[in-house]
């Protein structure tokens, strides 16, 4: 089998990709397996599989922007106006994630709105 034909994890790139945008909703179940999973994902297929990197890195740049606006949050807590920005965060990443794996299923690469783009 060559390495073009070789499917990520044993399912199909779409699929896969699928995958790696639904494995971040993993961080209500235990809070840091969503921040790995999807990074072990993309970082265990980048070099096979074009497409995987692609999401890969969209997904990583959304799971670093979130971990800087939580942090934002934060800090802006002590004046009471962070809390808000958690909620409105906790909204905002439910709903990405969700609109990504669709996407993905969909076959499109779909940029996380608000997302810093650091790794490209």
């Amino acid at each position: 089998m060559s390495e073009s034909e070789q499917k990520p994890w044993g399912m199909e790139v779409q699929a896969f990709c699928t995958l790696l945008h639904l494995s971040q909703l993993l961080s209500f179940v235990i809070p840091v397996l969503g921040l790995l999973m999807p990074l072990v994902m993309w970082v265990t297929q980048k070099e096979q599989h074009p497409l995987v990197d692609q999401h890969g890195k969209n997904v990583a740049n959304w799971i670093i922007s979130m971990l800087i606006y939580a942090l934002a949050c934060f800090v802006l807590s002590f004046i009471g106006i962070g809390i808000l920005g958690f909620i409105l965060l906790g909204i905002l990443n439910i709903i990405f994630i969700i609109m990504g794996t669709i996407k993905a299923n969909n076959g499109v690469l779909w940029r996380y709105p608000m997302s810093l783009q650091l790794i490209k």
